[in-house]
């Protein structure tokens, strides 16, 4: 059993690699197919009207596809090994090939959401066929859920470590003392096997493994700075928007999909017409202005916050195909590069970039709930004790500051996902139903 569990899980690495590399080319593909080039340097020079029809027809057609296969919609790693343990979510190859296919078309016509969730849930889908091609035990099917959700963010991320601190605290922290090693192995193969293709997020301008005390009231003071942004995030996506789709469209609940895709195809195509750079995942903002030495203006930065917190949020009610790991990084990193900014000014001497990497793993560790992974990206993004610290003190106290107002889940739900909860609790009553909601 040992040997055959070996081989699943190599096989999970090796096809979650070659899957998820494929998926990312696809992606820049795709990108510079519909846009006639880079799209930084050719959108500026598109007719308007173009940037509107793009992202419209581009949800539209999402919307259609997924439809007609509830199973491609953005679901939480762990609703998936609940519904496929309960026998309510088959995952096969064609909602496999479909999810790539209508995440990889939300990302490249402009929606800002992420590469990671799809990626996740690939490789829990690759983990999963691979679990009933060679007929493992039913206990197993979690545990290797999680490995294929491991290698899946491994992959896309080029950072194995990351994927197994995002495995570990989604789904697989009752398997950690008995499997802990089938994660490093999947991880480390999709890891090896990725980074022969794409490229990983790397922070170059950390200081390295020594402790720098002048960052010190830097770090007490981005706290509150943080966390003010994320209340901001947290009332658009909890507050307005939630209003919008429980209150105002009550009256028009079977056109709700295609109002929120047209809202979603014109936030983004204003978005694309005010500030490129605003939309897409964010993996290529991170990596291009973050790591670059010339300074970014203020206004500009804060602005493109602003843009991509109301584009990542209205592409959630859009159902956009795609996470928000990495559009919260993005907003997380430029909120950081911001805040250094503006201690430049009143002439406290602190490197933007430090805190850029700080405010990637904070702003995204509080609102998905992932502490832990958010150390450990920091950690592997920079190997920057400065910035581990930093992290590890933000994140917590941020959290707290939050949760003070908001209470924050997982996954955000969403007025369709409301009901068929509210279904499910109907057929089978179950004491305990709210309370494992609440951790979605």
């Amino acid at each position: 059993m040992i040997a055959k569990l070996l081989l699943a899980v190599v096989i999970t690495g090796v096809a979650s690699g070659f899957f998820i590399t494929f998926y990312e080319l696809l992606i820049t593909f795709l990108t510079y197919f519909i846009f006639m080039g880079d799209p930084l340097k050719t959108i500026p020079h598109l007719p308007v009207w173009y940037l509107y029809f793009v992202p419209t027809l581009a949800i539209f057609i999402v919307n259609s596809i997924t439809s007609r296969n509830q199973h491609i919609r953005e679901y939480s790693i762990n609703e998936i090994a609940e519904s496929v343990s309960r026998n309510t979510m088959t995952l096969t190859l064609r909602t496999l090939l479909l999810k790539i296919v209508t995440s990889a078309l939300s990302l490249a016509s402009g929606f800002p959401v992420g590469t990671e969730g799809p990626s996740a849930g690939m490789g829990a889908m690759i983990a999963y066929q691979v679990h009933r091609y060679l007929r493992l035990p039913t206990i197993l099917t979690k545990m290797m859920i999680s490995v294929g959700a491991s290698s899946g963010i491994a992959a896309i991320f080029v950072s194995p470590i990351t994927g197994m601190a995002f495995a570990i605290e989604n789904i697989a922290h009752q398997f950690i003392k008995q499997y802990v090693g089938y994660l490093i192995l999947a991880s480390v193969i999709a890891f090896a096997v990725s980074i022969q293709f794409l490229d990983p997020i790397m922070f170059r301008h950390s200081v390295g493994r020594t402790l720098d005390n002048v960052y010190l009231i830097g770090n007490l003071l981005f706290i509150p700075f943080v966390t003010l942004f994320i209340y901001m995030y947290l009332y658009m996506k909890k507050r307005l928007l939630h209003m919008i789709d429980l209150e105002i469209f009550e009256k028009y609940a079977p056109y709700r999909n295609h109002i929120f895709a047209l809202i979603g195809g014109g936030t983004v195509g204003t978005i694309l017409l005010l500030e490129p750079q605003a939309a897409f995942s964010g993996k290529t903002l991170v990596m291009s202005l973050i790591n670059q030495e010339n300074p970014i203006p203020i206004l500009l930065i804060f602005s493109i916050i602003i843009l991509r917190i109301i584009g990542t949020t209205v592409s959630i009610y859009a159902n956009a195909v795609g996470g928000i790991f990495l559009p919260l990084m993005s907003i997380g990193a430029l909120i950081g590069y911001g805040f250094g900014e503006l201690l430049g000014l009143f002439h406290l001497s602190v490197e933007p970039f430090y805190f850029a990497a700080i405010g990637a793993a904070v702003f995204m560790g509080v609102i998905m709930k992932l502490p832990l992974t958010a150390v450990v990206l920091a950690m592997e993004t920079t190997f920057d004790y400065n910035i581990v610290v930093g992290t590890g003190v933000s994140v917590v106290v941020a959290a707290y500051l939050s949760h003070l107002y908001f209470d924050i889940r997982k996954r955000y739900v969403t007025r369709a996902d409301k009901r068929k909860r509210r279904a499910r609790r109907t057929a089978a009553p179950d004491p305990s139903e709210e309370s494992r909601a609440s951790d979605d």
